[in-house]
């Protein structure tokens, strides 16, 4: 760890990053792996953002085709690679996509069919409900994909970070804030450190380095509500992240298939309260058998950390009408954040020829953040 002399170490990093949630962590590992000298510098005394406080879902079914969708597959594949090495413990694997309605069943039937579906297979409601416990019998079906893994973000982040540090010997400052970028050089509150290049993964804080940037893309900030559950039945178990009906308007990848269109239709007769709120279901389980359940979608110009009634009743309205789980307990809530651009998925720029800023704008992090990483790396060291 850098805490004192920074002047004898500045000759002695390829990279800079800034930033030590996943973001920064993926550029951390990437430029570790090719055999370059790593420094990052975080402002917080460990990862508190929106790499901390999320479902530790690395998704691929449902993301948008295209490049968000090799990202996630490329990601997915780091994680399986580093999760055992780092101590991290994937503790699902697999997504199960549950249609409570014939129309939401039709989209995932579509899906299934195309290219996106590969590995993916339809259920009827007898074998979904045999494959999860406590699923209603008056579903109309299922979707299980093979593709996806889960972790405990809160867990995941900080053994990566301490792994990279011990078998990566990437240097971390924790605490320590950077104020600015100059070329190749970070001025933060214990002095300056210079490099060969520079990273700055912001998170939400796009206005800190480069305001005129996050003006012109305007940066917006998206709340979510999350919430952990304790189930009172010791023997419930997931095999794989839930998500239903309201999963098939949010993700690109379903919203896109042509029955998609007469879902939302009965979506919007249905559900107005829940689309208002941007609510759909994500359902993982714990080490410990509790639930990690959300979310909802508020976008504004600010940072709001207040959590709603409203807005949790719908959740676990939700829930409910896909689980039989009498007798849950909310005994965590929690408010997690993302950036939101109108440069799509995720925001790069040049800050000066051999610095970048990176952030992921599409609350996919967990999910693209490693193969993004591999791609910044490799535009700055060929």
């Amino acid at each position: 760890m850098l805490t004192e002399d920074y002047d004898s170490a500045v000759a002695s990093f390829d990279l800079i990053v800034v930033g030590a949630g996943i973001l920064g962590l993926a550029h951390a590992l990437a430029a570790a792996r090719r055999g370059l000298r790593v420094a990052v510098v975080e402002r917080d005394a460990r990862a508190a953002g929106a790499s901390v406080r999320n479902f530790g879902f690395v998704t691929v079914s449902g993301q948008a085709d295209g490049p968000t969708r090799a990202r996630a597959l490329r990601s997915r594949a780091v994680w399986a690679e580093v999760a055992a090495p780092a101590g991290i413990d994937v503790l699902q694997r697999g997504a199960m996509v549950v249609a409570r309605r014939a129309e939401a069943l039709a989209v995932l039937r579509e899906f299934a069919s195309g290219a996106m579906g590969e590995g993916c297979e339809v259920m009827n409601a007898r074998e979904a409900t045999h494959r999860i416990p406590r699923l209603r019998e008056a579903i109309a079906g299922a979707l299980s994909s093979p593709h996806e893994l889960r972790v405990e973000a809160r867990e995941a982040i900080p053994r990566l970070a301490r792994w990279l540090e011990g078998h990566h010997r990437v240097a971390f400052t924790w605490g320590v804030a950077a104020l600015g970028v100059e070329a190749t050089s970070v001025r933060h509150a214990g002095g300056r450190l210079d490099a060969d290049a520079v990273v700055v993964t912001p998170g939400g804080a796009v206005t800190e380095f480069a305001p005129a940037l996050a003006q012109r893309v305007r940066l917006r900030h998206c709340k979510l509500q999350m919430m952990r559950l304790r189930v009172p039945a010791p023997d419930f178990r997931l095999p794989a992240v839930v998500m239903s009906d309201l999963s098939l308007a949010r993700y690109e990848g379903f919203a896109s298939q042509p029955a998609a269109r007469r879902l939302r239709e009965r979506l919007d007769a249905e559900c107005g309260r829940e689309l208002a709120n941007g609510v759909h279901l994500i359902v993982a389980q714990s080490a410990d058998g509790s639930l990690v359940v959300g979310d909802s979608h508020h976008y504004d110009d600010h940072h709001d950390s207040l959590s709603r009634a409203e807005v949790e009743g719908l959740i676990l309205g939700e829930l409910h009408s896909v689980f039989a789980l009498p007798g849950v307990e909310v005994v965590e809530r929690w408010i997690g954040h993302y950036p939101v651009t109108d440069a799509g998925p995720v925001l790069a720029a040049e800050l000066a020829p051999r610095a970048r800023l990176v952030a992921v704008t599409s609350g996919t992090g967990m999910s693209t953040a490693f193969a993004i990483g591999e791609d910044t790396i490799a535009s700055l060291f060929g």
